[in-house]
């Protein structure tokens, strides 16, 4: 097979997104091709769409994004490959070394050599999924079963980040869980609390809306609206004193017409980066609970250490995600009552490489110029 020609987005500077041709070679032995259709737009991609870096991890090189994606098998080398052209796939897109004692182990999410689509840690940068074609590891490409569709597919990749956190807290049946932000990851833990067997979930934003989303459609059981207070706490004693008020808010919530409040987490997901909300995710937390620090925000926080040192409230840092995507798929195809409808996530569609920067636009925004709540933008590649 020959190589050909591809159309993709490619970042080239803070919101320069151009449409450019490249040349994709022959898939390699151990690859199939893919012509992707589907890719849902994460923070970090947003956050190289608006400033050319995240974090601290700077572009050193013309970049596309998208990592969400799931697509079609359109070429698979002379090799045996369980794959047939045809196959409808969910791509995992980090790429580890497979060599080294943290891939040996299973927590190849972990490894010091990952090249992950999209991401500018790796250099050269490996290339995300905005574009027509890739050339893919097979290892890495899931089969989807008939029953779901390609936007499932595209959701798989959000869902394995909360699956994996949900496996790093040890989440037990009958536990009372408390989700710190209700955008997709946030969501998609509080979904996974519930297929867990949990007593209750509660989930908190600064966004009414989307706290009213996540009840309304049965990822959560009660929710608290964070107030925005002015002047914003200025000093060490001030945040503090703010983040337990606000954990005790949490704690005496109370679900339906129920007489009992909440009371202290099992198992806290942090999925916000902010400071007051690890502080908070800490007065919150029951003794001998976890705390999952999903959320990458605030790089360096003060945090009341004593007060997680003295519940042995455990901190524990969440990375992507390993060894999630097949189950991820299973549950998706499970038609699992416990789970919300998680394509519900997606409230906005766009179609066509032409159309990435009205979709990221879109993306920035906690609601559209209509007004309608934005959580999960979706990119079809096909206009």
């Amino acid at each position: 097979m020959s190589g050909t020609e591809v159309k993709a987005s490619v970042l080239h500077g803070a919101r320069d997104l151009q449409v450019q041709v490249r040349q994709l070679p022959a898939p390699a032995a151990d690859e199939v091709q893919v012509a992707v259709q589907m890719t849902g737009l994460c923070g970090s991609d947003l956050h190289y769409f608006r400033h050319f870096q995240n974090g601290p991890i700077k572009v050193r090189e013309p970049l596309t994004l998208g990592h969400e994606s799931a697509g079609v098998v359109v070429a698979v080398p002379d090799t045996g490959s369980s794959l047939k052209v045809g196959d409808r796939v969910a791509l995992e897109v980090g790429l580890p070394c497979e060599q080294c004692e943290l891939c040996i182990s299973g927590r190849y999410n972990i490894c010091r050599g990952m090249s992950f689509r999209s991401s500018a840690k790796a250099f050269p940068h490996a290339q995300g999924t905005l574009q027509e074609r890739i050339n893919h590891p097979a290892k890495w490409c899931h089969k989807l079963p008939d029953a779901l569709t390609l936007e499932h597919g595209a959701i798989v990749e959000p869902l394995s980040v909360a699956m994996h956190a949900r496996d790093r807290g040890g989440l037990k049946s009958g536990s009372t869980v408390i989700v710190l932000g209700a955008g997709a990851v946030g969501l998609l833990c509080a979904a996974v609390s519930k297929v867990a067997g949990a007593k209750t979930v509660v989930i908190a934003d600064i966004l009414e809306d989307r706290v009213k989303f996540a009840v309304d459609n049965g990822f959560a059981d009660a929710s608290l609206t964070v107030p925005i207070v002015t002047p914003r706490p200025d000093t060490v004693e001030d945040k503090l004193a703010y983040a337990q008020d606000l954990a005790e808010s949490l704690k005496a919530l109370r679900v339906g017409g129920s007489e009992e409040s909440v009371g202290e987490a099992t198992v806290t997901f942090e999925c916000t980066g902010v400071e007051s909300c690890m502080q908070t995710a800490i007065y919150a937390t029951q003794p001998g609970g976890k705390i999952m620090i999903i959320g990458m925000g605030t790089p360096v926080q003060t945090l009341p250490v004593m007060a997680a040192s003295l519940k042995e409230v455990d901190l524990v840092g969440v990375f992507r995600y390993a060894n999630t995507y097949r189950e991820a798929i299973n549950l998706l195809a499970s038609k699992n009552p416990l789970l919300p409808d998680v394509q519900k996530l997606v409230t906005h569609r766009f179609r066509g490489l032409g159309d990435v920067p009205s979709a990221f636009d879109t993306a920035a925004k906690v609601k559209d110029d209509r007004g309608d709540l934005v959580i999960k933008v979706m990119v079809y590649m096909t206009e």
